[in-house]
């Protein structure tokens, strides 16, 4: 069973540190993201990954994303990407938002899959904010079912399964809006993949104030 930690009774400094060291051992963790419950490992841990899918009963070929907790660990993503691309992630980020983006230079791709120059990337605010790794983010979920906002919610062979338990409480239960910016640097083109947490029209609103200059 997976150790459990509370972000109420324990504090989010704790949590923070379990997670970061959890993923550094080459751990599994569940915890909070900002609208529902994730399994979490080493982005880099093909060991890790693997484990994940099994877990999960999940298509090992399917691409996910990496979650950040501080813009400092994007540093280095944030350097192969383009001012238009960069000014975009500043305007959506953090928040309920997958933004998938070039990656030029092929970083996780573990994450990537079959498309290395394609990477979905995540960074959200909130009790972990500030934690110091990034990390390979999926659903915590056996493919199919529905997601968990609750840790109560999450199946038990997944939790038995995991090193780690974060308690974050009853979240908001909607995915992440999962937006395709890839041809926005050439081409100035956006679209939408995945509705969810944050409308079509929200995210319209904010990648229009960069043309605008607001």
């Amino acid at each position: 069973m997976a150790e459990l930690v509370s972000i109420e009774r324990d504090s989010p400094l704790s949590a923070r540190a379990a997670l970061e060291d959890c993923i550094s051992a080459g751990g599994i963790a569940i915890f909070p993201a900002d609208t529902l419950y994730g399994l979490a490992c080493d982005p880099s841990n093909a060991e890790a990954i693997d484990r994940i899918h099994v877990l999960k009963g999940r298509d090992e070929g399917k691409p996910s994303a990496v979650m950040f907790f501080s813009p400092l660990a994007m540093r280095e993503l944030l350097s192969t990407l383009g001012a238009r691309t960069r000014a975009a992630l500043g305007v959506l980020l953090p928040g309920p938002v997958t933004a998938v983006v070039p990656n030029p230079a092929r970083l996780y791709p573990l994450a990537c899959q079959e498309d290395p120059e394609r990477l979905g990337v995540r960074l959200i605010d909130g009790p972990l904010a500030g934690a110091s790794c990034a990390i390979f983010q999926t659903s915590a979920n056996r493919s199919g079912e529905p997601s968990p906002a609750r840790l109560e919610d999450v199946d038990p062979a997944l939790r038995g399964g995991a090193e780690l338990a974060i308690d974050g409480g009853e979240l908001g239960g909607a995915p992440s809006t999962v937006v395709d910016l890839t041809r926005l640097e050439l081409a100035g083109e956006w679209s939408i993949l995945r509705q969810g947490a944050l409308d079509e029209a929200s995210i319209s609103g904010l990648l229009a104030s960069l043309s605008s200059g607001a």
